[in-house]
């Protein structure tokens, strides 16, 4: 199997249209041609991480973090980034970032995160905006089930956790062929009725391309009648952070202790106790100070994330216990759920997840 299919495999099951626009993901180097010996799954794509995997026959690392994030104008080896992406090329290793599209993915990041901690009843914590949109299209009758299945097939019709969603509509359609016409139906200049369906899905807006042809190639008609609207609708499957409720509730100072115990970690950094019970919890992996307005207007009790600078901790006003547990810390369980959901859907080549260290950060206790 080539890379190329490889990686298109894995964007059916985490689309990087889902990633943020500042984002740099996907194939960052590399042939997409080249057939598949292995695959090595990581943070960080460092250059000991690419030394790993030339020794396991790997040649094509997905990672989390993008190696390449903002441009390159040489490749001399003089930095950190340029070692790695230089020996993965002298290698012929090529290397897939993910990153905001796993941030974003409903079973993503903050899901790994919530599940860690035994959350119930979770919900994405700052969905995304302008994603939706709606395809009306009409019909001949006898052609409806066909339009619709292909439409299904391309990607439409998909709203949170159901699939082949559609509304559709009885009427009667007119309409004339005029010269240069070559009507599926009637004939030149005598207006046509037609017995129709008016059809109506809902589809994410990066879909589009392929479900309007799909629903075109499986149409009779010359010229089809459809519109497409950009919906209002926030995509509450798609986004940026989560948010649950424990199983039972907690002081502040156990919920920190039963943090620290299942993420394996020694230092919080925290906010001023409120005095209040936590039950629901708000998490965002990596870098979150983004994500504690909405977690306070989400009636959180605490929330977990990293990176907080120091004025961040006065956003929540004393309405929650904000809790850093570090950008790494929170986002470590990703290599093992990307792991389990490659390791589920490719059986053909050696997948490994990486034992190098890639957290930059430190702690003297």
């Amino acid at each position: 199997m080539t890379i190329r299919k490889v990686i298109s495999e894995i964007d059916r099951l985490i689309p990087l249209q889902q990633a943020e626009d500042f984002d740099n993901v996907g194939l960052l180097c590399g042939v997409p041609d080249r057939n598949v010996s292995g695959i090595l799954i990581c943070h960080d794509a460092l250059e000991n991480v690419v030394d790993e995997a030339i020794e396991k026959n790997c040649n094509l690392i997905v990672c989390f973090h993008p190696i390449i994030f903002s441009g390159l104008k040489s490749l001399t080896g003089k930095n950190y980034v340029e070692r790695a992406v230089l020996k993965a090329i002298e290698n012929k290793i090529a290397i897939y970032a993910i990153h905001t599209a796993f941030d974003n993915d409903f079973f993503g990041v903050n899901h790994g995160i919530c599940s860690q901690l035994g959350l119930k009843n979770m919900k994405i914590l700052q969905p995304k905006e302008n994603n939706l949109k709606q395809l009306t299209v009409f019909v001949p009758k006898d052609y409806s089930e066909k339009v619709k299945e292909a439409m299904f097939s391309a990607g439409a019709g998909s709203i949170g956790f159901y699939d082949e969603c559609s509304f559709t509509v009885n009427g009667n359609g007119t309409f004339r062929p005029v010269e240069g016409s070559n009507p599926f139906s009637g004939q030149q200049n005598i207006r046509e009725n037609a017995d129709e369906d008016m059809i109506s899905v809902i589809f994410e807006g990066f879909r589009q391309g392929q479900i309007v042809g799909a629903m075109k190639d499986a149409h009779p008609y010359e010229e089809v009648a459809h519109q497409i609207y950009s919906l209002d609708n926030k995509n509450h499957h798609v986004g940026l952070g989560m948010y649950g409720e424990l199983e039972e509730e907690m002081d502040e100072k156990d919920f920190l202790r039963f943090v620290k115990e299942k993420f394996g970690i020694e230092v919080i950094k925290h906010s001023d106790f409120t005095s209040k019970k936590i039950k629901r919890v708000g998490v965002l992996g990596g870098s979150g100070a983004s994500g504690i307005r909405s977690a306070v207007s989400r009636k959180c009790d605490a929330y977990l994330t990293g990176d907080l600078k120091y004025h961040d901790y006065f956003l929540a006003e004393s309405k929650m216990l904000l809790c850093d547990i570090g950008h790494y810390e929170s986002e470590q369980f990703v290599s093992q759920q990307l792991f389990e959901i490659l390791s589920q859907k490719f059986s053909t080549f050696a997948i490994s997840k990486s034992i190098e260290k890639t957290n930059p950060v430190n702690y003297f206790i």
